[in-house]
């Protein structure tokens, strides 16, 4: 697919999402490489708007330079957002709320502190993502560790074969400690996400290095 296609069909696929307005959203393509500039009016768009860029067939690399920018008369404090981010995570009970710190600087929110299994930390970044105000996410929230390598590796070997969305066969699977490292070639970047995905799920994976190359 040449770069030309390639744009029209991403441009396309931002059009389609009934979650992000795209009309002031810029899309270049070079090589596959999609850089995405422009401005949406919160961060829940600015995510969603990477993602279904990354599910588009062809899109090898994306830099993603998308502003948020609220209406001039929409301001929200940092305290405010603050409280909450506390009330949003204190509500959800896939989160143990009690060891999870935040910090907010001109409407970024940082999440420290330590939880049990990855799907807590994705569980906390995605309830903060949607709160008013908010402009971006750092989430430094810290997995326990609690692993034996060869477990893992073989938990991880076998979930990527049971997942349809991955060829199992050119993928590589490294595990020092509780980190995986994921190495080979795949053909799609949903692929390429499945099987970071089927790391993270096993137990006692705190940090999952992914080298797959798309190709």
């Amino acid at each position: 697919m040449n770069d030309l296609s390639l744009r029209q069909d991403i441009l396309d696929e931002l059009e389609f999402q009934p979650n992000i307005d795209a009309v002031h959203i810029g899309v270049a393509v070079e090589n596959g490489v999609v850089t995405l500039t422009g401005h949406v009016p919160n961060y829940a768009q600015k995510i969603a708007a990477e993602r279904a860029v990354k599910s588009v067939k062809g899109v090898r690399a994306i830099a993603e330079e998308i502003e948020v920018r609220f209406p001039s008369d929409f301001v929200v404090a940092d305290d405010t957002i603050a409280s909450r981010t506390l009330d949003v995570i204190s509500w959800n009970t896939e989160v143990p709320d009690d060891r999870i710190k935040v910090r907010v600087q001109a409407g970024w929110v940082t999440l420290e502190g330590e939880v049990d299994w990855q799907f807590q930390k994705e569980a906390t970044e995605r309830a903060v993502r949607k709160l008013s105000g908010v402009k971006g996410v750092t989430n430094l929230l810290t997995l326990k560790a609690r692993v034996n390598a060869a477990d893992v590796q073989r938990k991880i070997e076998d979930a990527l074969k049971r997942n349809a969305a991955v060829e199992a066969h050119g993928i590589h699977v490294k595990v020092t400690g509780g980190t995986v490292r994921l190495e080979g070639k795949v053909h799609l970047w949903l692929e390429r996400q499945a099987a970071e995905q089927a790391a993270w799920s096993v137990p006692g994976v705190y940090k999952v290095e992914d080298k797959l190359t798309i190709g």
